[in-house]
Formats: C-alpha cells, sequence, structure tokens
C-alpha cells in the first residue's frame, strides 16, 4: 500500500486524470443543469448526485473498451443523433399534466443526464484512458475526485439560467455544436471529410442550426397549442 501511494507515476496519472475530466467536462456540467433546472431544489441535489454516480461507474467500465468503441463505423453518428434529439428536447417546455408526477420528472431528467453525458463523453474517455494506462482504479478514483466540481458549475449554471434564460437556448446549441463534431470523427465518414475538409466546420454548425432551430419551432407550436386547447 505504501509502495503504491509513494509511486510519483501514480500520482502524475491521477493528476493527468483529473486535469483531462475537469477539462473535457464543461459540457457535462451544461446537460446536468438543462435537465434539472425545472426541479425543486431537492430534487435537484438527488438527480445530481444519483446521475453522476452512475456517470462516473458506467465511464469506468466503458473507458476499458472505449478504444474499440471508437472504431466501429456509425457508432459516434448514431450518438450524434442521440445529442441532436437530446438538444431539441430540452428546448422544449416543460409538460405541465396532471398525469406527469414529480417522479417521472424527477427520474426522467436522471435518465437525461446519464444518456446525454455518456454520449458525449464517448472522446473524453480515450483521454482519460490514455493518462490511467489500464489502471481502472485510478480512473475511478480520478473521476470521483471531479464529481463536486462537475456538481458546483451545474449548480452554477442552473442559477445563472434562471436569471439569464438565453443561456438554455446556447446549452442546447452546445450540444448540436457537439453532436456536429462527433458525426466528424466518426470512422465512417473519414473519407468524405478527408475530400471536404469544410464538413469539419459545417457539420457542428448544422448540429447548432438543427437544434436551435426546430428546437425553438416545436416550443413556438406547443406554446400556442396551450391556450388553444384551453
Amino acid at each position: 500500500m505504501l509502495a503504491i501511494l509513494s509511486d510519483s507515476t501514480m500520482w502524475v496519472a491521477l493528476f493527468q486524470i483529473v486535469i483531462i475530466n475537469i477539462l473535457l467536462s464543461g459540457d457535462n456540467a451544461v446537460i446536468i443543469a438543462l435537465a434539472c433546472r425545472s426541479l425543486p431544489p431537492k430534487e435537484q441535489r438527488n438527480a445530481f448526485l444519483i446521475g453522476t454516480v452512475a456517470i462516473v461507474i458506467l465511464m469506468t467500465a466503458l473507458t476499458a473498451f472505449a478504444s474499440y468503441l471508437m472504431t466501429i463505423p456509425y457508432v459516434e453518428v448514431a450518438g450524434a443523433i442521440l445529442l441532436l434529439w437530446i438538444g431539441i428536447k430540452l428546448l422544449l417546455p416543460e409538460e405541465e399534466n396532471e398525469d406527469v408526477s414529480a417522479s417521472d420528472n424527477f427520474w426522467g431528467a436522471v435518465k437525461t443526464i446519464i444518456i446525454a453525458d455518456i454520449v458525449m463523453s464517448l472522446d473524453n474517455v480515450l483521454g482519460m484512458a490514455g493518462a490511467a494506462n489500464g489502471h481502472m482504479g485510478l480512473l475511478f478514483v480520478g473521476m470521483v475526485i471531479t464529481i463536486p466540481l462537475i456538481l458546483f458549475g451545474s449548480a452554477m449554471l442552473m442559477r445563472l439560467m434562471e436569471r439569464f434564460p438565453i443561456i438554455v437556448t446556447l446549452g442546447a446549441g452546445l450540444l448540436g455544436y457537439v453532436a456536429g463534431e462527433m458525426a466528424v470523427e466518426d470512422p465512417a465518414l473519414k473519407g468524405l471529410i478527408a475530400n471536404a475538409h469544410y464538413l469539419e466546420i459545417a457539420l457542428p454548425i448544422l448540429g447548432i442550426l438543427i437544434v436551435v432551430g426546430t428546437g425553438k419551432l416545436l416550443s413556438s407550436r406547443q406554446t400556442i397549442a396551450v391556450p388553444t386547447e384551453g
């Protein structure tokens, strides 16, 4: 045990994992804040904790075969499509139907956090896996250390969203941008991108336009439909 604690290589690897996770978790904080913004304060804290703990466990397992996953054609394209859908969904007004219970909203937020963060972190785990050098325990410890930082960032973003609603749109747009970047990195599209480098910029921008444009359009239709039905 003492030998492990005195191993400078281990501490360097742990430091690298923490820094990589902090640098790459900005979008994770955004998705947590977006998913939880409509929950009561107590449920926000619970959703934070459950969603983040689940992410740490799943991410640790995912890292074990991340390199293989990233070589499978269309995996990142599928992830990009899923992110576009999540981004659009987060721009829609919350359902105020009596049939939608608080429990449904709570677990819906937790599910959104887990799915979006896992999809968005496919690229991130490669960097952390390289730093961990095969030590899954080290990776787990490094991710646990960064949990408070991610939660703090999410809580701060939610307060800002309450004061400045435009941040919700910006956050959803970020998901669209990340979706476009994921599609660009997919092995199935490498040949196409090599012959059309402008797609490296065009696809992320297109992702923003799809999420924000579709989300706003559907949101305005729902807002108009509510008084009509009343």
